[in-house]
């Protein structure tokens, strides 16, 4: 069965000046056509045309700004383990409905390999505002059997940007 090129990622080579694009906009989304056409050596047109190209393909999901977490006051982070009672598509279906409600989580994760069933990482102000989280959202959703939380201490490492190096044009 052939697919519609639209909806496979596959279909859409990505060559060297594709990466050379993605590298860019990774770094700094707000860079002028202009700019970003003279830093991998294309002229405007046929730059603003892979953009769009990369944005029709779904390479390029949205263009954000990155918040200070401190400069807002959200200094705490934490790696939250949520363990499900129940194994069910159901269950799983009402959790994660509730949890993409919560504007403290930021991600959410289905995972294996340890004796969870989520992974969150949430922020917040303060240990405060955590336990008002924890206590008065997160434990009330139906299925949470347990929860389990690390607090960071230091972020060493903190990346939007995707390694590309395995993409070979």
């Amino acid at each position: 069965m052939q697919q519609d090129k639209s909806t496979n990622p596959l279909a859409h080579n990505l060559d060297r000046f594709d990466l050379k694009i993605l590298a860019a906009l990774q770094q700094d989304a707000r860079i002028s056509n202009q700019e970003l056409a003279e830093r991998i050596g294309l002229s405007p047109s046929p730059c603003s045309r892979r953009v769009k190209a990369l944005e029709d393909a779904g390479y390029i999901r949205q263009q954000v700004a990155l918040l200070d977490p401190d400069k807002l006051g959200l200094s705490l982070t934490a790696f939250v383990l949520i363990g499900m009672d129940r194994h069910t598509p159901e269950r799983f279906d009402g959790f994660e409905q509730v949890i993409r409600s919560c504007p403290e989580v930021l991600d959410c994760c289905l995972v294996t390999g340890m004796d969870a069933d989520y992974q969150l990482r949430v922020v917040v102000p303060d240990m405060h505002h955590y336990q008002q989280f924890l206590l008065g959202r997160l434990t009330r959703i139906e299925g949470v059997s347990s929860v389990r939380s690390s607090f960071v201490l230091r972020q060493v490492i903190a990346s939007t940007e995707l390694p590309l190096t395995h993409l070979k044009p």
